[in-house]
């Protein structure tokens, strides 16, 4: 029995130890990753047959697409990562980046030299050791099979500069995992003058007021509207249920009990005059639509969909412009039978158009509405810990160079010694050889050597 657990236990090791199946899970991580940023997030399931081919909605609602990040193929994922990057750590980046102190054959080692020197051993070794200390060297003997070794290393714990990165990773993972268990966003339109609540928060927002500049600039290629400033003036209430009045803008949200609202865009709602036969439809006209929203008209299966808001019709063509400054607006409204389109139209405010049976739309007058998003993510301090951790990290790893220098010391005749040392360190022998020449060559000359 111990036998067969010895071996599963190597199994589980060799297996979460590869850096291949590591990195195979960072891609069908961000494979789930991708599909999150693709396929909307938290859609009514109604959503994704509409956007979608039959099988394919129903492949993404069975298979948790539609809230990927709390999945179980996500969740899942995460958790075989921090297992790989723990085993790793632990088998594979602690005994290469952490070796013991042990002998070495001095000769077999690439960057190596030997010397003799006319002092006893003893008397070589206290030198030695007062060389490198003075340099910044951290020496440390012991003693193998009767044979004293000297071990000099610098910089020493920049060799934990991974443990550091990897730390930081688990960090990030962890905050990001946070957000995942207990945060949330979403987007929220508010027409001017009304009132909305965040179903996650119950926080109440007023829109008061919604302003946007728009400044024309001459290119090469024509006239270009561009947006300068998109300004909500709101009204809102949060847990402590005192109104208080902000300003949310581009670029600087606004803070409600711990969540962000951020200015995302800005849109046209309409009023239309419903009527059947000259008698007004109290339900179709007493309510403000916004883009894509339809007009459901009573007693048949026809529908009035409002496409779209034109701010500006050129007057000779009679087609919207793409100025996007109110002037002579109108909207575009497509008109569908069962489900099966008739037709789409242009129709100027305060004009009319006849959909049948005895129905007339009118387009009345537009109501400015501001568009939200707003998010919590009590994971974003662990994140930003877990970053400054990473690249801490990275930056002992990249920047300092970790050395050890093994040094023997052996009796060659009466007040001589023979000095051999050799030198390894974690980025291979290249980076460290023209800098333990130039020690070597310092050390040797901090004595008269005797000749051979």
């Amino acid at each position: 029995m111990t036998a067969a657990i010895r071996d599963a236990y190597a199994d589980f090791v060799r297996t979460f130890g590869n850096v291949l199946f590591a990195v195979s899970l960072f891609v069908v991580w961000g494979i789930l990753t991708l599909i999150g940023v693709v396929v909307d997030q938290g859609q009514d399931p109604s959503a994704y047959m509409q956007a979608y081919a039959a099988p394919v909605a129903r492949a993404i609602l069975r298979l948790d697409f539609d809230n990927i990040y709390h999945s179980p193929w996500s969740v899942g994922i995460i958790g075989l990562l921090l297992l790989s990057l723990a085993v790793c750590t632990f088998k594979r980046v602690i005994p290469a980046r952490l070796p013991p102190l042990r002998p070495v054959n001095v000769e077999k080692i690439p960057l190596h030299a030997t010397f003799d020197v006319a002092m006893p051993a003893a008397d070589a070794r206290r030198r030695l050791e007062q060389f490198f200390a003075s340099r910044g060297w951290r020496v440390r003997e012991r003693v193998f099979g009767g044979t004293e070794w000297s071990f000099a290393d610098r910089h020493d714990w920049a060799r934990r500069g991974v443990l550091v990165a990897h730390a930081g990773f688990v960090i990030i993972a962890a905050g990001t995992t946070l957000y995942w268990a207990r945060g949330f966003s979403g987007e929220l339109a508010i027409l001017r003058g009304e009132t909305a609540q965040v179903a996650q928060t119950r926080a109440l927002i007023r829109l008061d007021d919604f302003a946007y500049r728009i400044a024309p600039i001459m290119t090469k290629s024509g006239m270009v509207y561009q947006p300068v400033d998109y300004v909500s003036r709101v009204t809102v209430t949060g847990n402590d249920g005192m109104p208080k009045a902000m300003t949310v803008r581009v670029n600087h949200p606004i803070n409600i009990d711990g969540t962000l609202y951020y200015q995302a865009s800005y849109g046209f709602g309409m009023r239309f005059v419903v009527m059947r036969n000259g008698k007004r439809d109290a339900a179709l006209s007493n309510r403000t639509y916004v883009e894509g929203e339809s007009l459901d008209l009573p007693g048949t299966q026809r529908s009035v969909l409002y496409d779209r808001f034109a701010p500006t019709v050129d007057k000779q063509s009679g087609m919207p412009t793409a100025d996007p400054r109110v002037n002579d607006p109108a909207v575009v409204l497509a008109v569908s039978q069962a489900g099966a389109a008739l037709g789409e139209a242009l129709v100027p405010l305060r004009t009319w158009i006849d959909v049948g049976d005895g129905w007339r739309v009118v387009p009345e007058r537009y109501v400015l509405y501001s568009g939200f998003q707003y998010r919590n993510d009590p994971g974003v301090p662990l994140v930003g810990i877990g970053a400054f951790v990473l690249l801490a990290g990275l930056v002992i790893s990249f920047y300092l160079l970790p050395a050890r220098i093994y040094l023997r010391v052996d009796e060659d005749g009466p007040n001589r010694s023979r000095i051999g040392a050799a030198a390894t360190t974690v980025k291979g022998y290249d980076v460290f050889q023209g800098e333990f020449s130039r020690l070597m060559v310092s050390l040797e000359g901090s004595w008269r050597p005797t000749k051979p």
